[in-house]
Formats: structure tokens, C-alpha cells, sequence
């Protein structure tokens, strides 16, 4: 709950310069995230409420910072009508699934890695930001992630829709596939 809370903080510190602040803010979530993950693991003390919601406050984090970039014109409009072209067109594999009977499928690796470059790549534009020669580094790294990042983004989207079309061929013929099962 704190990192969704820390959530319009962060915009707020992003769209006001103080970068350093909202960095740190974004490191805080970033750690605790990970800690939570790795305690919640060890301790064998997973919820469905935290599946949801940990997911969510990485998405809410991206669109926040996507938000912060683009009006300061650190990023183009451009990437962030894809990434949330994206978002927008994962909905419809979710409905399919929902109307035959399945839940959400699975975190996919791929869907991990594209979230996790993107996590890196918007602080490091947003540090590239600023001038001097200390900037270029993780101006260029950051634009090295961001690419991966939305490319990885949209290619876990196509294996989250073949991974529908093939649930769904499955209620409709006799044989079994292996991964999400249909709710009860």
C-alpha cells in the first residue's frame, strides 16, 4: 500500500523538478517492492489482494513517470501513447479469457523483463535530463532500456495473446493444455 500511496507523490515531485526527491522515491519503492516480494516468498505468505496489487503499483509507477516525462518533454508523446496502447490492448486477451471461463494468466518472464527495463530506463532519462557531461551516460543507457523495455512490452502482449487463443481453442476441443485452469 505505501508504494501505491508514494504513487501521486512521485508525479508530483517529477512534474515540479525535484528529481532527486522523486528518485529517491522511486528507489524507496523499488526496494521495498523487492523486499516484500522476497519475504512474501520466504515465508510462503502470498495473497491474492498482493498478486493484484503488486503488478498494479509497477503499471501505476510507469504511467506516472511516463506522465512526468512527457510534459517535461524528456520523452516523446509518441512512446507513451505505445506503452499505453499497450496496456489498453491487453484488456482484450483479458476479456476473452473472462468470458470463457479462466482468470488472468500468469506474469509472463518476458512481461517481467519489459517492466523491469522500463522501471530502469524512465529514472535514468530522467537523470539524463539535466546538463553536464554526467548526463549522457544514463541518458544513453536509459534510451538502450526504453527500447527493449516497449519492444519486450508488445512481445510479451503477442505471448499473452497466443497463450489466450490457445486456452480458448482448449474449451473447445477434448484435449487439455497445460497453465491457467478456468476459474470455479
Amino acid at each position: 500500500m505505501a508504494r501505491l500511496l508514494g504513487v501521486p507523490v512521485f508525479l508530483w515531485l517529477i512534474l515540479i523538478e525535484q528529481d532527486w526527491w522523486a528518485l529517491g522515491i522511486l528507489v524507496f519503492a523499488g526496494l521495498s517492492d523487492w523486499l516484500d516480494g522476497k519475504l512474501a516468498r520466504m515465508l510462503d505468505q502470498t495473497s491474492r489482494i498482493g498478486t493484484l496489487l503488486d503488478p498494479a503499483a509497477d503499471r501505476l509507477y510507469i504511467f506516472a513517470t511516463l506522465i512526468g516525462l512527457v510534459v517535461r518533454d524528456i520523452v516523446p508523446l509518441w512512446l507513451a501513447v505505445l506503452l499505453v496502447a499497450r496496456e489498453v490492448y491487453m484488456g482484450v486477451p483479458l476479456y476473452v479469457l473472462r468470458r470463457h471461463g479462466f482468470g488472468a494468466l500468469p506474469v509472463h518472464f518476458v512481461g517481467k523483463a519489459a517492466t523491469l527495463c522500463l522501471l530502469y530506463a524512465f529514472p535514468l532519462l530522467l537523470l539524463g535530463a539535466h546538463s553536464g557531461a554526467w548526463a549522457t551516460v544514463p541518458k544513453v543507457v536509459g534510451w538502450a532500456f526504453t527500447l527493449w523495455g516497449t519492444g519486450l512490452y508488445w512481445w510479451a502482449a503477442v505471448l499473452y495473446t497466443a497463450q489466450t487463443r490457445q486456452l480458448v481453442r482448449t474449451v473447445h476441443s477434448p484435449g487439455e493444455l497445460k497453465g491457467a485452469e478456468p476459474r470455479p
